[in-house]
């Protein structure tokens, strides 16, 4: 597989899942570490992603998941926050995986997860996302 066929599967899978704010992300790399974004792109986006075992919507519950439990993410976590409630995920689905990684990651990390959901949560508000 030729590495631009990586990098276009790649991009439309970014933007199809995290749209405006993964494009943020990638571009905020430009002056630091270009090859970073592409890499981004290329390998979770262009080969894990775009694997056909997983739907988007599994896909980015299990990132919610991983992304709280870490808690130390939160950039990333607000970033597929956005990208689980673009391809299917309502927003009380999201409060509760957050809520279940108490159990397994702790409370703090579940309360920073649901302040971060919370942050999204009004940014969509405020830009009429649903």
């Amino acid at each position: 597989m030729k590495n631009q066929d990586r990098y276009q599967r790649g991009w439309e899978k970014l933007k199809e899942v995290d749209g405006e704010a993964g494009k943020r992300i990638i571009e905020s790399l430009d002056d630091i570490a270009p090859d970073f974004a592409r890499y981004v792109i290329e390998f979770p986006y262009g080969d894990i992603y775009s694997r056909p075992d997983l739907d988007l919507k599994s896909r980015e519950i299990a990132n919610v998941a991983a992304l709280t439990a870490l808690g130390n993410a939160e950039l990333e976590l607000k970033v597929h926050i956005h990208g689980a409630l673009n391809v299917g995920c309502t927003r009380q689905e999201v409060v509760e995986l957050i809520m279940q990684m108490a159990v397994y990651a702790g409370f703090p990390v579940a309360l920073n997860g649901l302040f971060a959901a919370k942050e999204v949560f009004k940014e969509r508000d405020d830009s009429g996302k649903n």
